[in-house]
């Protein structure tokens, strides 16, 4: 009787500590926010069902249905934006470029700094090589005022004065340099030039080399645009006629020699003075000319336009400078400035002398200067130098003998 009351003692207590474990887990878990875990012997427990199973799976063992599902907006994000900055990157450095080009453009096409310390230049530190040529400065003034510095040359003759001029004949060559360094290096070469046209023994005529500095090179002041080298170059010309004039004493030709971008710079002033010259002679046609005439024009490695160049030395069409020619401030245009001499009365023969190793301006330019001399009844002859670089035309004595033999069949008519 004992057992059986404390073994039914005992089955309720039980129950009663099951009650109140229950109660006290209720009464926690409404307290607590976060997930509490059900004790195991609450839970209830429900089958599993079996997943379906599929005849392929990725490596990590996900369904096919996963790799298949859209890409969120910041995944899409994520993989576009270092490809979207590098673009960004090269259209932004393209177009500062191209901004740069066509604000600074006579930076790129005139380097009178270069070499460092060519504005410093002395004619005295290179009459040593010159000699027997005797080179001075002048200087004058351009059409707006500008100062221009001009170096002029020439071979006393026996019992001569220097400065004197007192011929049958003045010839005098005007010198157009190139777009880097100054004229005082270029004197040597000059000097050569000279030496050979003074060796034909021509007593009767007098050869003077005349140089100009463009304004901002040398002891030029001022900035080199083409405006403003067209109006030196005609003030140039205009000093030329001045102290060299005609006369019954002396009678005096003037002929243009330029290389390079300078072959560009003659052209257009020769272009010029003979349009000038025309409407002296048409306002007053029984009067003889005041200024002396343009018998000859020498284009040392030329090209036809700034824009052929830009076009020739930069093929690439993902470079800006194709695009830029609308933009051109300087153009030097040779092949619309020898049609504006063929349309002039006195035509001066021509001289195109070419590097066949120019690796500046292609053959090609050279080819076409010469069909527009064709197409326009020029007179006109050229002289390829065999192996010459772009500088080196003249340089060469094949180039000098070109030239020297070219002014003085024309000097001797």
């Amino acid at each position: 009787m004992f057992a059986q009351t404390a073994l039914s003692l005992r089955r309720t207590s039980q129950v009663h500590h099951h009650i109140q474990s229950a109660f006290i887990y209720q009464q926690w878990s409404r307290r607590c926010s976060h997930t509490i875990t059900t004790p195991r012997h609450l839970i209830t427990h429900r089958p599993r069902r079996p997943r379906p199973s599929f005849a392929f799976s990725s490596r990590n063992g996900s369904s096919p249905a996963s790799l298949f599902r859209p890409l969120s907006t910041a995944t899409i994000t994520t993989i576009l934006t270092p490809p979207l900055l590098f673009l960004g990157l090269f259209i932004g450095l393209w177009t500062y470029k191209c901004v740069m080009t066509v604000i600074f453009q006579e930076k790129f096409i005139y380097m009178p700094y270069m070499p460092p310390f060519a504005r410093s230049e002395r004619i005295e530190d290179y009459m040593r090589s010159c000699q027997p040529v005797v080179w001075r400065e002048e200087r004058i003034r351009s059409t707006d005022g500008t100062n221009i510095g001009l170096a002029v040359g020439r071979i006393p003759a026996q019992g001569e004065i220097v400065g004197e001029v007192r011929k049958r004949k003045e010839v005098v060559l005007c010198y157009f340099q190139g777009n880097g360094s100054s004229l005082p290096p270029r004197l040597p070469l000059l000097s050569h030039v000279l030496r050979l046209l003074h060796s034909r023994r021509q007593p009767h005529v007098t050869y003077t080399i005349a140089a100009l500095s463009y304004r901002g090179y040398w002891t030029s002041s001022g900035r080199p645009t083409q405006p403003g080298i067209e109006m030196d170059a005609q003030a140039f010309l205009r000093w030329i006629g001045e102290s060299y004039p005609l006369s019954a004493e002396s009678d005096t030709e003037i002929m243009l020699w330029g290389q390079s971008i300078g072959a560009g710079i003659a052209a257009t002033a020769a272009g010029a003075y003979l349009c000038s010259q025309r409407q002296q002679q048409s306002g007053a046609s029984s009067a003889e000319p005041d200024n002396p005439p343009i018998t000859a024009l020498i284009m040392e490695t030329p090209f036809t336009s700034v824009r052929a160049m830009l076009f020739a030395l930069y093929p690439q069409k993902w470079l800006p400078y194709q695009y830029l020619h609308p933009f051109l401030r300087n153009h030097w245009d040779s092949e619309e400035a020898l049609r504006r001499i063929a349309n002039s009365r006195s035509q001066p023969r021509i001289l195109l002398v070419s590097a066949t190793r120019d690796e500046v301006v292609p053959s090609t330019e050279v080819k076409r200067l010469e069909e527009v001399c064709k197409s326009e009844r020029l007179v006109w002859e050229s002289k390829r130098v065999i192996g010459a670089l772009h500088t080196e035309a003249t340089m060469r004595r094949e180039g000098q003998e070109a030239v020297a033999g070219f002014v003085e069949s024309i000097s001797n008519r």
